[in-house]
């Protein structure tokens, strides 16, 4: 969600250097993870195409993005990507008076036996995650899913836990975490904020 001009900013966790080196270790991770537990028969090449990205609407899209070209940029791997949009697999939507807004999903892949890496920007109350994983085993059946907060702020309703994380900041009822990228909000970076009015939504 971006800095809006309601918001208090109490800090600013990370700046653009920040969020570089943040996806830069991120993305080394999701390398590490190629060679976890290789499936028994299964070549080298074939192992790492079974490994997928999958950016969630909106910021998880362009943090997903990131992460594949800058893995490409170290391992000469190109990871299938796709963009998925979970809105209409929240418990909460139909309770909500507005038309919800639905962004595309697009995963041009078959996500049977794939390792997919889900990717966030924010995981709080774990229903959005909660939600993608609907969506997904609605597309097929993985073989594995694995997901990525790029910041964790804790707060959970669900037993939702990341595999990776960028940051782990904690917060409190009524603090929000604000991730900006270039991409969408002109600028990168991650702030500390208390919102007014408090916003509705629970990622």
């Amino acid at each position: 969600m971006p800095l809006l001009a309601t918001d208090t900013v109490k800090a600013r966790l990370m700046d653009a250097a920040d969020v570089d080196r943040t996806l830069n270790r991120l993305a080394r991770q999701i390398v590490e993870h190629l060679d976890d537990n290789p499936p028994r028969g299964s070549g080298e090449a074939e192992h790492v195409e079974r490994l997928a990205l999958v950016g969630m609407q909106t910021r998880g899209v362009h943090i997903a993005r990131r992460l594949r070209d800058k893995i490409e940029a170290f391992e000469g791997i190109r990871l299938p990507f796709g963009v998925l949009d979970a809105t209409l697999y929240r418990d909460d939507y139909r309770k909500r008076l507005r038309q919800p807004v639905v962004q595309p999903t697009d995963i041009p892949f078959d996500v049977d036996g794939r390792r997919l890496v889900l990717i966030d920007d924010v995981v709080y109350t774990g229903r959005t995650t909660r939600a993608a994983l609907d969506a997904i085993m609605d597309l097929g059946r993985p073989a594995s899913v694995r997901l990525l907060a790029f910041i964790d702020r804790g707060l959970r309703e669900l037993p939702v836990a990341p595999d990776f994380i960028g940051r782990t900041v904690p917060t409190i009822a009524g603090e929000e975490v604000r991730v900006c990228l270039t991409e969408i909000d002109g600028e990168d970076g991650v702030w500390l904020v208390e919102p007014q009015p408090k916003d509705e939504d629970g990622a």
